[in-house]
């Protein structure tokens, strides 16, 4: 029986358990409190407590997901499981990473691929490029399948602009030849589902949808969803935001998707915002099926 061995089961590892679960998999999933265990464990995953001991999962697993971050120390998994993956890992076999687009830094609103250098501009994309560095090593070592994943900004169920709309806290930054790319988790669910379908060793992917676009202009196409006005422009440069708030402006860059396309046969479920917002409040309306992953 194949089974997911998924290393800081979050947002968009719970979006493909429905996917395996529905192929007969088990899935495994660590996390930090019990409280988050139970809710694992409503949903079909069997939850295990990061930093206990996981002998019996990581000897049962034969595919491997990570999607914790790297902290000050660099990647926990690593960190504390590191001895035990290479005695584990096995030839050819799939392990999925889930890094950022951030390792690629700032380009002024140019296109980006996957063979674009990686010259992160913050501290975060720094950390992601020596995390990505570290899998590779370590999957160079075991012979295992090791498959990045770059993923753009998620949005989805619970992430949403909506609330924020709706309350009227929601804030149009505007800097000019500002651009994110944006990803909905429903579709990578389905990415990380064509992979493990198509596994190739060494495979990097950028997911993000066809449509880079100014965050303003999200915020604008929720409101007008809404039928609710939309909240007034305000300038980067004079903007009351936190440092932290910030820094999410500090690079601009567009972000090709053919490689996902190309080679595992992805048809975006939500190919730009706009049809992933409409998507969204459909489902919060009852209007579309409901849960983490809505595409299956």
């Amino acid at each position: 029986m194949a089974v997911l061995l998924s290393f800081g089961h979050g947002y968009s590892a719970r979006a493909l358990t429905p996917i395996l679960i529905d192929r007969g998999w088990e899935v495994i999933g660590t996390t930090r409190t019990p409280e988050k265990a139970e809710a694992l464990r409503a949903e079909g995953v069997e939850p295990v407590i990061f930093g206990e001991k996981m002998e019996a999962a990581l000897g049962r697993a034969t595919h491997v997901l990570v999607s914790a971050a790297p902290d000050g120390e660099g990647d926990p998994v690593l960190r504390r499981y590191g001895e035990r993956l290479r005695q584990m890992l096995r030839r050819g076999e799939w392990v999925g990473y889930l890094s950022t687009t951030g390792v690629y830094g700032d380009h002024g609103g140019g296109w980006v691929d996957e063979a674009t250098p990686l010259t992160p501009s913050t501290a975060r994309g720094r950390a992601r490029v020596e995390a990505e560095a570290a899998w590779h090593e370590i999957c160079d070592e075991t012979g295992a399948a090791l498959h990045v994943f770059r993923l753009a900004g998620i949005y989805g169920p619970g992430r949403g602009p909506f609330a924020k709309v709706r309350v009227g806290t929601a804030r149009r930054i505007v800097k000019p030849g500002q651009l994110f790319s944006r990803i909905h988790v429903d579709d990578i669910a389905q990415v990380l589902a064509a992979s493990i379908d198509r596994p190739r060793a060494g495979a990097v992917y950028n997911l993000c949808d066809d449509d880079p676009a100014p965050p303003e202009d999200v915020i604008a196409e929720a409101a007008r969803l809404l039928g609710l006005p939309v909240p007034e422009a305000e300038d980067f440069e004079t903007a009351e935001m936190t440092p932290i708030a910030r820094s999410f402006y500090a690079e601009s860059k567009k972000v090709r998707n053919d490689r996902i396309k190309d080679e595992l046969g992805v048809r975006l479920i939500h190919p730009d915002y706009r049809a992933g917002l409409a998507a969204l409040l459909r489902q919060e309306t009852g209007d579309a099926p409901s849960g983490i992953f809505a595409g299956s």
